[in-house]
């Protein structure tokens, strides 16, 4: 399992791009506008050039509600009472009895590791090759819609109409 900690002092907000390529680096950049530099037209268009190719991206805000986060991780792990520890001082893990276990064998309890907030966004802007990605094709965009949606549905309590269509009646 996974905890996001939020940091004490104020967060970094930046806008995330997601670019259509692959990119075997995993670290900070030294980019200039030499290199980056997104214009965006009359029309709210938005066009840059990465490697001589030339890319439109589509702005796609977070919907209301939510918080887009960019997170690192750490070195510490949650402990059962709250409390967090170093990865390397944990010697020892939690036994729990599974409630569902009759024969009594022990479960080991999950670790949960502690990610650190490092900045936030409220909007992450899609990239294409030559166009504009389409809403309803583009996998990030779909995903982020998708995915929020089904988030809702599963923490959500079904409406009255709904549990009442689902209750079971004798027939007689």
């Amino acid at each position: 399992m996974l905890t996001v900690k939020s940091k004490q002092r104020a967060s970094i907000t930046c806008i995330p791009n997601v670019l259509p390529c692959r990119i075997d680096h995993n670290g900070p950049v030294n980019a200039s506008e030499r290199y980056w530099a997104p214009t965006k037209d009359c029309n709210g268009r938005e066009t840059s050039y990465f490697r001589g190719r030339k890319l439109q991206g589509r702005s796609v805000k977070i919907p209301e509600g939510y918080r887009g986060t960019v997170v690192g991780t750490t070195e510490h792990q949650l402990s059962d009472n709250g409390n967090m520890d170093r990865v390397s001082d944990v010697t020892s893990k939690d036994v729990r009895l599974s409630e569902d276990d009759k024969e009594g064998d022990e479960m080991e309890a999950q670790d949960t590791k502690v990610l650190e907030e490092n900045a936030s966004f409220d909007e992450i802007v899609v990239w294409g090759h030559e166009a504009v990605p389409e809403t309803e094709s583009d996998p990030y965009i779909r995903g982020l819609d998708e995915w929020i949606a089904f988030a809702e549905t599963m923490h959500s309590y079904p409406s009255r109409k709904l549990a009442k269509s689902h209750e079971h009646k004798e027939v007689g």
